[in-house]
């Protein structure tokens, strides 16, 4: 029986809604790269339900195709893509310091809207976060699906964050941004790891670029808020589009002011019982016994990013301050700097020796490294081996998972946030809103 038949539709509608969103997710999923020939084999739908399906999308502004860049005779292979007037989705990142805001299409291509800095605090960074995305929004609606919010803290129900070394506590995500047509909060559905296509390379986010605004609709579509953790949606982005993709448990770390993590399972981070799991860098992996400011002893998370290069130079560190400082750091330590080196020989130590640890507990096949962890990769790789292959029980040294630097280097959050988005949004039921409203 062909899968176009398939997922319980009981009337030819309802399979043919069905295929659709199954049709948009594939596309989505592959980066627009893939011809439609290519997608008719991958989804089992005959050729003349996948025109038809085609046609529908187009129709509604939810795809447009174009000729293939390399074809045989005849006629030209058509690719599936976004259409110029689709659905997306603002994914934003939170950083200490600053954040960033994207628009995103189908296929994951997207376009930097907005960078600006903020002071650390609460009202400083979120209120005129909140003031761009309602500006964003009603310039691109109604074309926006969601925002996804990715955050350096962990993330409770409700949209309530915690970033200990900024002193956020209970931070109401939702009420400081005050976004329009924000329902309650919406995790994205399960996507097996088994049901996604072959890797492709990951989206690139250009320059700023106008883009398309679309002709007000009869019908108001829900965009819903996902706000999530920075690490979490950097592992999401990491097993759609990264080394993590096809992979059935993978560890990926995030390095920045301190360090994050969170296991994959099946394609989709693991959340825990409240949402907050696997907040590795708060665990007291290498010995140590200092005081964090989350409220424990001996985090590992200390010994591990900006703050930790700058204290060992003795310089003024916490508070979200110091990337530039860490970066030139970096750049001294490429051309052979004495102090330099030694801060990230020590870096790339404690970050093998907490690894090392969490392989034994876990069991990934891959461990991934995000932000200033692909520099450690890079700059101190014998050092952070030796002591990552020290810590390994004895049963795990014959076959060490692979230490794999990310190639969506620091986009993984932006990434991540967008997933989540379109998550929620490429199902039956959206899909075919979007279709009422757009048709």
């Amino acid at each position: 029986m062909r899968a176009e038949h398939e997922a319980g539709a009981t009337t030819s509608g309802a399979l043919r809604a069905h295929n659709r969103a199954r049709l948009l997710r594939a596309v989505h999923d592959c980066g627009a790269s893939l011809t439609r020939s290519q997608l008719t084999r991958d989804l089992g739908l005959a050729r003349g339900t996948a025109s038809v399906l085609v046609g529908e999308l187009a129709e509604s502004g939810l795809l447009h195709e174009e000729p293939a860049p390399e074809h045989g005779r005849g006629r030209p292979t058509q690719v599936p893509g976004p259409h110029p007037r689709g659905p997306i989705a603002l994914a934003v990142d939170v950083r200490e310091d600053a954040w960033e805001v994207a628009a995103c299409e189908l296929g994951g291509r997207a376009t930097v809207l907005e960078v600006r800095p903020h002071d650390g605090t609460p009202e400083g960074a979120l209120v005129p976060l909140g003031a761009a995305l309602r500006g964003h929004l009603e310039r691109l609606a109604p074309r926006v699906v969601g925002t996804g919010v990715a955050l350096a803290g962990p993330v409770r129900p409700g949209g309530l964050v915690d970033i200990a070394h900024l002193r956020w506590s209970s931070v109401d995500v939702p009420g400081l941004l005050a976004l329009p047509q924000a329902p309650e909060l919406q995790a994205p559905p399960r996507i097996p790891a088994s049901q996604a296509p072959e890797p492709q390379a990951p989206p690139r986010i250009p320059a700023s670029q106008a883009l398309e605004p679309r002709p007000p609709s009869r019908h108001a579509l829900p965009r819903p808020l996902v706000v999530g953790n920075d690490t979490a949606f950097a592992g999401l982005a990491e097993a759609r589009r990264g080394e993590l993709r096809g992979v059935a448990v993978g560890l990926h770390l995030h390095v920045d002011f301190d360090l994050g993590g969170t296991l994959i399972v099946d394609g989709r981070p693991l959340a825990g019982a409240t949402g907050v799991g696997a907040e590795f860098g708060h665990m007291p992996l290498i010995g140590g016994d200092a005081p964090c400011m989350c409220g424990a002893y001996g985090c590992w998370g200390q010994e591990v990013g900006t703050n930790a290069l700058l204290r060992h130079l003795g310089l003024t560190h916490g508070g979200g301050r110091g990337r530039d400082h860490a970066e030139r750091l970096l750049s001294a330590a490429t051309v052979g700097d004495e102090g330099a080196v030694r801060a990230v020989t020590s870096c790339a130590e404690a970050l093998g020796r907490g690894v090392s640890a969490l392989v034994n507990a876990h069991d990934p096949e891959v461990v991934t490294l995000s932000g200033f962890g692909v520099d450690l990769h890079r700059l101190a790789l014998p050092q952070l081996t030796e002591r990552f292959e020290r810590g390994l029980m004895a049963i795990r040294r014959e076959r060490p998972p692979r230490l794999a630097p990310s190639a969506l280097g620091w986009r993984g959050s932006l990434i991540g946030a967008m997933e989540s988005v379109f998550d929620a949004f490429l199902t039956v039921d959206a899909v075919d809103q979007w279709r009422r409203a757009h048709t």
